[in-house]
């Protein structure tokens, strides 16, 4: 039988020597005098190869080193990103000189946007940094009280989600920093070492130290965690001497808790445990160089951010929606540094990015700001086939092409920002029903040319009918798209259910929602169905049906019904079997020409997707003989019987 393993059946918590790892000797911390940093400063002062520093980052990274004398002899390294090179140094420093980032990038599936009018102005996300015009720092406009808030925001979260193990043993990866400086500090330091990796790192370490008995009246058994902002608010002087504090506090406890008392054990390992995580390895990014020179400082942000994601492959890597989300604005930043969104770069920079209030954005674009629009734009943005944005958005997402499923998912988190509060917990099945199958695109959107039509109003619908009914393509693409976001969001249009069949007692079509929208809008009354539900959904009501050559709203149906039945109509149509009855002979023949061409369509679709992934996950191998048989079989007969049937081809 196993035994469980206790607290006290391990050794004592002993502090670790930072520089050999060793616990068998003692060894103590020691924050030198401000005096002996001058050397450093001195070094960094002169100037790295390649480094950029602010008068405030040198004294910060002075300051947080353990062994400052180190860095004088510490020699750059170059870390290579998309766009250019990044000078880094490593050094080990102290944990609580650093501050965690000002706004976590695991997030961005979860906070909530400014395109979403809902949204209050506290709640907002941030705006995300600009480049220093001459030195390698982030530059944070936003006021200092909502970037404090969104610091501490991120720090309580990793501490809850992502809890790192330290303490019984010293920090061993690196952190990665980066120099921050803030517009409108308030009464706050206006410059700090930010992390742009390492956060939950960070965040277990902080949880072992407690808050100030200055800060909060509390016994110091109820005294909570500290949090980022306290650190943030003291000048660098006060903030290093806070860290000599803590440390000569935990010794003083040790020697306070001599025996073998549990009671005594216990306050021993509290402080060794504090000790242990008082210091981390830290990389600190001090310098970029630009592939192109005339860019200068301007993508910064961008590089840092990229070597930030490629980091992500450790403890917990992003989840996808947020790696979407990250990816997506990437890519957004690097066509507009590249001039490659036009004219009104900055509006539709912003529009896209959905981090600002979305009115005068989406009006010097023409367009009312409505949500559906918005996500229509971004769609319309992103399925443009120009060679320009495929490498780029082909590059953020490392694959060798960018195609339709890759598409979908930075459509989907770009235009769910518009419906982030108004949604609330519900977009979780949103996101679900937009990403699955496939996604919310359809090959169409990609291989047709359309434009985002300010149709923003029920008569500006009916004429977009009219125009898909007469065959207008882009006007068929656009409708489809806006009735996709409508009926999506409404939750009438969802990811396949498995009880779908049952609701409709038929076969349904499974496929992604994308895929649904094409097939639906070839549909005989498939346009009207779509222009009807983006008007009632504009107006908070539930779409209607088209059954017995009439509206039919059914007020007992649930989005699940909805969905049954969309699903069945984009296979079957919308007329029940039973009226191909009352047509002639020929009638009933065309009808079912039409439904067998539709079903090679969706046999196509299937086929493309098959060759996509294929391309996507590199597969060259050939799918054996027996595998595709009785497919290749049923083809060639199929062809047989359509030759036979038919006029023979016409020779240009």
């Amino acid at each position: 039988m196993s035994t469980v393993e206790t607290t006290d059946d391990l050794p004592d918590i002993q502090v670790i020597d930072i520089r050999s790892g060793d616990r068998s000797t003692p060894f103590e911390h020691r924050v030198v005098p401000v005096s002996q940093t001058a050397k450093a400063i001195k070094a960094l002062e002169k100037g790295q190869p390649g480094g950029q520093l602010t008068a405030d980052a040198i004294l910060r990274i002075a300051y947080s080193a353990v062994e400052p004398d180190l860095l004088a002899d510490l020699r750059p390294e170059l870390r290579r990103v998309e766009t250019g090179w990044l000078t880094v140094i490593n050094y080990r420093a102290y944990t609580l000189m650093l501050s965690p980032a000002v706004e976590n990038d695991r997030l961005l599936d979860q906070v909530l946007y400014a395109a979403d009018p809902n949204t209050a102005a506290q709640q907002r996300v941030l705006s995300m940094p600009a480049a220093h015009e001459t030195k390698a720092a982030l530059v944070y406009t936003e006021p200092m009280g909502a970037l404090i808030e969104a610091v501490d925001l991120a720090a309580r979260k990793v501490r809850m989600q992502n809890k790192q193990e330290v303490g019984r043993r010293i920090v061993e990866r690196p952190l990665t920093a980066v120099p921050v400086a803030f517009l409108n500090p308030g009464r706050h330091p206006a410059e700090d070492l930010g992390l742009v990796d390492g956060n939950s790192r960070w965040g277990s370490c902080t949880a072992l130290v407690p808050v100030p008995t200055d800060v909060i009246d509390a016994k110091d058994e109820e005294r909570p965690s500290l949090l980022p902002s306290y650190l943030m608010s003291l000048p660098l002087a006060d903030r290093r001497s806070f860290v000599r504090e803590v440390i000569k506090k935990a010794y003083r406890d040790i020697k306070a808790a001599p025996g073998t008392s549990k009671a005594a054990r216990a306050k021993r390992d509290k402080a060794a445990r504090l000790l242990n995580a008082m210091t981390v390895p830290v990389e600190v990014v001090i310098g970029y160089t630009d592939d192109a020179p005339d860019m200068g400082m301007q993508r910064f942000p961008a590089a840092v951010r990229s070597l930030l994601m490629r980091m992500n492959i450790g403890v917990k890597e992003f989840a996808p929606a947020s790696k979407n989300s990250v990816t997506a604005e990437e890519t957004v930043t690097a066509l507009f540094d590249e001039g490659q969104l036009g004219d009104n770069a900055q509006a539709i920079k912003d529009v896209l990015l959905g981090r600002v209030d979305m009115t005068d954005h989406m009006k010097t674009l023409g367009l009312s700001a409505l949500r559906d629009l918005r996500f229509a734009f971004i769609a319309q943005q992103l399925t443009r086939r120009e060679p320009r944005l495929n490498a780029i958005a082909a590059a953020k997402l490392d694959k060798r092409g960018f195609y339709v499923s890759g598409r979908s998912g930075l459509v989907v988190e770009l235009g769910l920002r518009a419906y982030s509060a108004f949604l609330g917990e519900s977009i979780k099945p949103v996101r679900t029903a937009l990403e699955a199958g496939g996604g919310c695109l359809w090959q169409d959107l990609v291989n047709h040319e359309w434009t985002v039509e300010n149709i923003d109003n029920d008569q500006a619908v009916d004429g977009l009918l009219r125009r898909t009914e007469n065959g207008d393509i882009p006007a068929k693409l656009l409708l489809g798209m806006l009735a996709m976001v409508a009926l999506v969001t409404s939750g009438s249009l969802l990811a396949a259910g498995g009880s779908a069949e049952q609701t409709v007692g038929h076969k349904v079509m499974r496929s992604g929602i994308g895929a649904v929208i094409k097939e639906v809008i070839g549909k005989e009354h498939g346009p009207k169905v779509l222009a009807d539900a983006i008007k009632r959904v504009r107006r908070n009501e539930h779409p209607r049906w088209w059954a017995d050559k009439d509206w039919v709203e059914h007020n007992d149906w649930k989005g699940s019904d909805f969905n049954a039945h969309l699903r069945y109509a984009a296979l079957h149509g919308f007329n029940p079997e039973d009226e191909a009855n009352g047509l002639s002979g020929t009638a009933r023949e065309e009808k079912k020409l039409t439904d067998f061409q539709a079903s090679l369509t969706t046999a196509s679709n299937h086929l493309d997707d098959l060759i996509e992934l294929r391309t996507e996950n590199g597969t060259t191998d050939r799918l054996s003989w027996e595998t595709v048989e009785a497919s290749d079989k049923q083809l060639r007969r199929m062809s047989r019987i359509l030759d036979r049937i038919s006029e023979e081809e016409l020779l240009g």
